[in-house]
C-alpha cells in the first residue's frame, strides 16, 4: 500500500458548466506550468454535444496554443500570445495499480476521474461507457481513479466499497452496483449510508460479507483514495467526470461522438 500522506481536501466543485466558445480555454495545473487546453479541431463535435447533452459538462481539452505554453511567467500567469496552430498536450496519468478493464497493450487508454455519487458520472456510465467499449472492441483499456467530492456524503465510502470488493476480484461488479444504486447514495436526507447497505450489495455479489465489512470498517483503502484525490487536485481537475484519452483531456459527461472524434484521430496517428 502507498505510504501515508497528509490528508488533502480537494478544491473541486461539481457544477453544471456552460459550453465554452471555440476560443475559450480549460486549464490544468502541473507542478511548474499551467496548460491552456482547447480542441479547435473538434468545435463542431463540441457544439453537437452541447445540443444533445445540455449543460452537463465541458468538452475535450486536448490542445494549447504553442506560444502560450512558452510564455508562462514566473508568477504562474500565462501571457497572451498571438493566434497559432494548436499543439496537443498529453498529461502523464499513472495507471499502474488502479482498477482497469481491457488489454494492457490496448492502443487507447482512457483514465476516468470519477465519483460514485456524481450525477454527471452516472450519466456517462449509463449513456456512453458501454457504447464506447463496444465501439472499439479490444482497443481500449479503461482505468478508473477515484475523486469523491467532499460534499457527497457517500462518495468516499462507495469508493472504499468498490476497492474492498476488488480484494475478492469483484471490483467492476461492485462498480456497476454502485452506479445502479446511485439514487440510494443520493438519498433525500443526505445522510451517510450504514455499513449494512454496502454489506447488502456485497451479499448480492456473493462476496464473503464478513471479509468485505472488515475491509471497509478498517478503511484499508482510505489512504489510497486520498492520494488519488491529491494527484487530481494538483493536476487541476475541476469537475467530475474528467477523462484522459492517452493523456488528452475530455471534461464532462460527453456523448460517444466526442470520444470517437478524438480516438479516431489518435488511432490514425493524426495527433502528435
Amino acid at each position: 500500500m502507498p505510504t501515508k500522506t497528509k490528508k488533502t481536501t480537494p478544491i473541486i466543485v461539481e457544477e453544471e458548466q456552460t459550453m465554452p466558445n471555440a476560443d475559450e480555454t480549460i486549464t490544468f495545473k502541473r507542478s511548474h506550468f499551467y496548460s491552456v487546453l482547447v480542441v479547435l479541431a473538434f468545435a463542431v463535435g463540441i457544439l453537437v454535444g452541447y445540443v444533445a447533452w445540455g449543460r452537463g459538462g465541458t468538452t475535450a481539452a486536448a490542445t494549447v496554443p504553442a506560444q502560450a505554453a512558452a510564455a508562462q511567467q514566473p508568477s504562474g500567469q500565462v501571457a497572451e500570445a498571438p493566434t497559432a496552430q494548436p499543439q496537443f498536450v498529453r498529461y502523464d496519468i499513472p495507471t499502474e495499480g488502479y482498477p482497469s478493464l481491457g488489454p494492457d497493450d490496448a492502443p487507447i487508454t482512457i483514465v476516468e476521474f470519477s465519483d460514485y455519487q456524481c450525477p454527471f458520472c452516472s450519466r456517462f456510465h449509463d449513456d456512453t461507457y458501454q457504447a464506447l467499449l463496444d465501439a472499439y472492441p479490444g482497443q481500449i483499456r479503461f482505468v478508473y481513479r477515484n475523486l469523491p467530492l467532499s460534499f457527497h456524503q457517500n462518495a468516499q465510502m462507495s469508493a472504499e466499497a468498490a476497492l474492498c470488493a476488488g480484494d475478492q476480484n469483484a471490483y467492476w461488479e461492485m462498480h456497476e452496483v454502485l452506479f445502479a444504486n446511485q439514487a440510494s447514495l443520493n438519498n433525500p436526507e443526505g445522510t451517510t449510508l450504514e455499513q449494512a447497505a454496502y454489506n447488502q450489495y456485497a451479499q448480492e455479489l456473493n462476496l464473503d460479507v464478513t471479509t468485505f465489512e472488515e475491509c471497509m470498517t478498517s478503511h484499508k483503502f482510505a489512504q489510497f483514495i486520498e492520494e488519488d484525490m491529491a494527484f487530481s487536485t494538483n493536476l487541476g481537475v475541476q469537475s467530475t467526470p474528467t477523462f484522459f484519452v492517452n493523456g488528452l483531456a475530455i471534461v464532462g459527461a460527453q456523448p460517444l461522438s466526442s470520444f470517437q472524434q478524438l480516438i479516431d484521430k489518435e488511432i490514425a496517428g493524426e495527433i502528435p
